[in-house]
């Protein structure tokens, strides 16, 4: 039997995000999620990195919604403890979004919820939570992303190439957080790719390079060849090798090399820079 809700005066439906690393609990939030007329889809992830991911748009359908300019998640709802990143570090990476999803934990804990309304935070539920409990957060969401700009507003708004995406990635059970600023180059290994940051480590990550190259245009990050995307203002030199044309990176400490097919474009783009 499906819940009604309080009357709004417009007929948004929302797309959201369910996180919990217990499965039990992560499917009756879903299926309460899911009962709520207001929600049109809902996601589900069991750790903070899966959620990332998601929000990162890997799915074509949320990547399609961060091409319009719109939220790709409007809102979350996530417990607290979970293994890796704790519900709380993976909220100071949502609040640093823009747009920002709408943020709300579900959790059995108490004691976090001053924490949890500091970081922006519309609603605290505790386990367990019936429907009519979890039917009012979704209104607090609603009118919350009511308050906001309306879609086509943040549509024309274009992005500040300044802000740094922040690309997740699992290390000895623990899951890190890689901002784009500090990748030098990226190297595809099938379906994965392996990132280069400035602290001399790799982080393999599950991105296809040619959906890193497509998100990271925009971000400097330059296609040298099948294998390799680099970050264009890292380039000091661009000579002739051996087996044909090869960047230089930093001060010389790393040689990589270049198609010919991305040649001519790479020349054009060191030219303009």
């Amino acid at each position: 039997m499906r819940t009604t809700v309080s009357a709004h005066n417009d007929n948004r439906r929302l797309i959201v995000l369910a996180v919990d690393d217990e499965p039990h609990g992560l499917n009756l939030l879903v299926d309460g999620l899911r009962n709520n007329p207001r929600i049109a889809k809902v996601f589900r992830a069991v750790d903070a990195a899966e959620a990332l991911r998601l929000l990162a748009a890997e799915d074509p359908e949320l990547r399609q919604r961060k091409e319009l300019g719109l939220p790709v998640i409007d809102a979350v709802f996530a417990d607290l403890q979970m293994p890796g990143l704790s519900g709380m570090e993976m909220a100071r990476v949502f609040s640093a979004l823009n747009p920002a999803p709408v943020l709300v934990f579900v959790t059995g804990h108490a004691h976090e919820a001053v924490n949890a309304f500091d970081l922006g935070a519309v609603d605290y539920l505790l386990k367990p939570c019936d429907q009519s409990r979890l039917d009012r957060a979704i209104d607090r969401v609603l009118e919350k992303l009511r308050s906001a700009p309306a879609p086509a507003d943040v549509a024309a708004t274009p992005a500040q190439p300044d802000e740094d995406e922040v690309i997740p990635v699992e290390l000895a059970g623990t899951t890190k957080l890689v901002p784009r600023s500090t990748v030098r180059w990226v190297e595809a290994q099938g379906d994965y790719a392996r990132l280069f940051t400035d602290d001399g480590n790799s982080h393999l990550v599950r991105i296809p390079l040619t959906q890193l190259e497509e998100r990271w245009a925009k971000a400097g990050f330059v296609r040298i060849h099948r294998s390799f995307l680099v970050a264009l203002n890292l380039i000091t030199e661009l000579r002739m090798g051996q087996g044909g044309y090869q960047v230089v990176i930093g001060n010389g400490d790393k040689l990589l090399p270049v198609s010919r097919r991305h040649t001519r474009e790479l020349k054009d783009r060191l030219t303009g820079r």
